[in-house]
């Protein structure tokens, strides 16, 4: 299948100055939307998104923002909103993760608490901002970049594990109460891809296979087209799910959700 054509859409990508998010602002260009992209260091944004704009012919706008600030948060929609129309597409990229593989009693309490926010607040924060819009143009998609380890716990990356999880129920709340006014949401884990904050983590010292950027992007523009519906309300992960694959299948009734497993048929909760 040919790939997708976004012209028309507006793609809002948080954490758009580097890693990921960059690639996406690329990727996405690249194929005739308008790209908004926020993150904290207004430089490197500019920098960044006037790259983009310079590759692509593609109208790119920057807007340096703190996403877990609402106030920030709100002028950087209506901004982007007032210059380049209501979001179609929003990407929830932006986030951090635990300074030192340490288990939870270790941990700084402080450093804990905002990166559970980067991953939690953040997104609420920005999707709050932006769905009403979508809604009024009709709907749109919104994506949280997501974790395997946001499906399961781990010893020493409790607050990057809670803020993904809870960033997951966020997407399922965007997807049953968006449903009826046409606004879909997914979440898309893209692998362990060669970046900045992946080569900090020593779990991938020594790695040397990578999820394939383009991977990332592929699944997102499809997201984008309208190519993976069926899917809204659950999770995908780059450079493991074909894409094909996804495109063919309606998965059943909990499938790649979280789910509370019974201990067996008797189970009263289960």
């Amino acid at each position: 299948m040919a790939e997708a054509e976004l012209s028309g859409a507006v793609a809002l990508v948080t954490g758009a100055s580097a890693g990921i998010g960059r690639y996406l602002a690329q990727g996405l260009a690249e194929r005739g939307a308008a790209v908004a992209g926020i993150a904290r260091s207004a430089d490197r944004l500019e920098q960044a998104m006037a790259e983009v704009a310079r590759s692509t012919g593609a109208r790119t706008l920057a807007v340096p923002a703190d996403v877990t600030d609402r106030a920030a948060v709100e002028a950087a929609v209506a901004r982007i909103t007032d210059q380049l129309g209501p979001v179609t597409l929003l990407i929830n990229n932006a986030g951090s993760i635990d300074a030192a593989e340490v288990p939870l009693w270790e941990t700084d309490p402080d450093h804990w608490w905002q990166v559970v926010e980067s991953q939690v607040r953040g997104p609420y924060l920005v999707a709050r901002a932006v769905l009403p819009g979508m809604i009024a143009a009709g709907g749109g998609r919104v994506i949280g970049l997501g974790s395997g380890l946001g499906t399961r716990g781990s010893d020493v990356y409790s607050a990057y594990s809670a803020g993904k999880t809870g960033q997951m129920r966020i997407t399922e709340a965007i997807d049953l109460a968006g449903a009826a006014h046409g606004v879909r949401a997914f979440d898309l884990a893209p692998g362990v891809v060669d970046t900045e904050m992946t080569r900090a983590m020593a779990m991938h010292a020594g790695r040397t296979e990578w999820t394939r950027p383009e991977d990332v992007v592929a699944l997102v523009v499809a997201i984008a087209a309208g190519e993976l519906d069926q899917w809204s309300g659950r999770f995908m992960r780059a450079g493991a799910d074909d894409l094909a694959t996804l495109r063919t299948t309606t998965p059943s009734e909990g499938a790649r959700q979280l789910r509370l497993r019974p201990y067996g048929d008797t189970d009263p909760v289960g």
